[in-house]
């Protein structure tokens, strides 16, 4: 068994919104969150009361302890204050893909039984679509203003007391994200207040920023990474994120100069933009500290080459997933220069990992050897909501959770992470379900069969390739028109890239498709 060699950290036993903005009165005027396209910008003082005066506001139309509310938007200034409100309201908050279909939204809404909705004016009509089709959503409020909504901005008025809600760290759940876990479909992850709080503790003696760091939040808030890493742990300790809706890269270079942006929390693509994008070269981003890469694999050679043509310490990783809150390791930010390239770092403070044999699993593995990465500590979700087969396959009865990452430890105690046991797809981070595009091909009519995989395309993406069967009766049927059915049914990240026509899917006797003949055919 490995251990920490960072002290451990108490179990944060507080809600989301205490954690995060219990120290917000002593910030007070200073920046908390500034809109990196237009400037507008939110002090501490100013998040805290507008978080209580929302909350109020929503405890006045009905929102209660228990409830579900879905927020379904971009990065802005205003994504943090509805979290906090509808936390502080006793609400649990299901955070949705902005570029979700309404059919992907309603499936999201109707499996985690949310009655409400934050949403935006140019999302509107996808939301209410999803509504529609879900059922059950008492009202859909928006964070700018749209004829027919009530709005954050008009909530901000409310005269009602704030709601004194009894919450329960332990066992009440402030995040719902949605995961593949290891396979499958999309599954609500339940993250205790405790859970999340107490990693952002864990997280403290690797990754602080403070007064004075600047954080550029263009990873998207409603995914794990960017709710922990460009949201919640900068808000904790007083430093000032500006929020960009997406990634553009000459908005982003602009945003880092004219901010000077301190820290980069990024994505492998993002790596490779710095890395290689003549643009680059045309910006002063010479206030930056560091950057950390996360969510996918970043291969060493990229890291060294942005490191190097930004003249910082090597790029750093970090390893977790959104069923551990979502943080196990890191590269520490004052340890860049003596990690080993390619890790993802040390464990964090009160976290266990075990390294186990891929053919014996009750076999524990040593240093230098690869096996199955298993994580234990005060970050592992509640479970999956309303699944407990999910659930157990994930967690054993000793709390393990067992990753289907495939790693092996070297002798200073730096994780490297080397292969996945899980057919998980990452494009850009997003995770795409083979399983999910495998059931959407098998609805066209011309479709007999199909299995995708992950492959890696040029730019060192992985993206999804369909190998598809062709009924007798279709035997022109295209390689657009395979990409363009799915392209039109799901969320652009998810889409197909690739397509290879084949005469039969490989399978084993049980019917599980051997992706792996597939992976080494020429």
């Amino acid at each position: 068994m490995f251990r920490s060699e960072y002290a451990d950290v108490p179990p944060v036993e507080l809600p989301i919104h205490d954690a995060v903005l219990g120290r917000a009165a002593e910030f007070g005027g200073a920046p908390a969150l500034i809109d990196g396209t237009d400037g507008t910008t939110l002090t501490y003082e100013q998040v805290d009361r507008f978080h209580r005066r929302v909350a109020a506001a929503l405890a006045e139309a009905g929102v209660r302890k228990g409830d579900v509310l879905a927020l379904h938007s971009p990065n802005t200034i205003s994504f943090p204050v509805a979290f906090y409100a509808a936390t502080r309201a006793g609400a649990s908050v299901t955070t949705v893909h902005p570029l979700a279909t309404a059919e992907e939204f309603a499936k999201q809404l109707g499996d985690s039984a949310a009655r409400w909705i934050v949403t935006v004016s140019p999302l509107l009509q996808t939301a209410r679509r999803a509504a529609e089709l879900a059922g059950g959503v008492r009202e859909i409020f928006v964070c700018d203003s749209a004829p027919g909504h009530r709005s954050l901005i008009d909530m901000l008025a409310s005269a009602a007391p704030e709601p004194q809600v009894g919450i329960d760290p332990v066992e009440d759940v402030a995040a719902l994200p949605y995961s593949s876990g290891t396979t499958g479909t999309p599954k609500g992850v339940m993250l205790t207040h405790r859970q999340i709080a107490t990693n952002l503790a864990q997280l403290q003696p690797v990754m602080s920023a403070g007064p004075g760091d600047r954080i550029l939040a263009v990873l998207p808030f409603f995914h794990i990474y960017g709710l922990t890493a460009l949201m919640n742990a900068p808000l904790r300790l007083g430093a000032t994120v500006v929020v960009l809706p997406r990634f553009d890269l000459e908005q982003f270079l602009a945003a880092i100069q004219n901010h000077r942006i301190t820290g980069l929390y990024v994505a492998p693509p993002i790596v490779l933009a710095l890395a290689k994008h003549p643009l680059v070269g045309r910006y002063d981003l010479s206030s930056l500290k560091y950057i950390l890469s996360a969510a996918a694999p970043l291969d060493a050679r990229l890291a060294a080459a942005c490191s190097e043509r930004l003249g910082l310490p090597p790029v750093g990783q970090a390893y977790g997933m959104t069923e551990l809150s979502p943080g196990t390791h890191v590269v520490p930010v004052d340890r860049m220069r003596e990690a080993p390239p390619g890790t993802v770092g040390k464990l964090i403070p009160g976290t266990e990992m075990r390294i186990v044999s891929l053919d014996d699993p009750g076999k524990d593995l040593g240093v230098g050897e690869s096996g199955e990465i298993l994580i234990r500590g005060p970050q592992v979700m509640k479970g999956y909501l309303g699944r407990p087969d999910a659930t157990n396959a994930m967690i054993d009865t000793d709390g393990w959770l067992h990753t289907g990452d495939v790693g092996h430890v070297d002798a200073d105690g730096w994780l490297f992470v080397v292969d996945r046991v899980k057919e998980l797809i990452k494009y850009k981070g997003f995770q795409v379900a083979p399983a999910e595009l495998e059931a959407l091909l098998l609805t066209h009519p011309g479709i007999a069969d199909a299995a995708v995989i992950g492959v890696y395309n040029d730019d060192g993406n992985e993206v999804p390739h369909a190998y598809v069967v062709r009924r007798p009766t279709a035997t022109g049927l295209s390689e657009g028109e395979v990409m363009m059915y799915v392209a039109e049914r799901v969320a652009p990240y998810k889409r197909i890239r690739q397509v290879t026509f084949i005469d039969g899917v490989p399978r084993a006797a049980s019917g599980k498709i051997l992706r792996r003949q597939l992976r080494e055919q020429p």
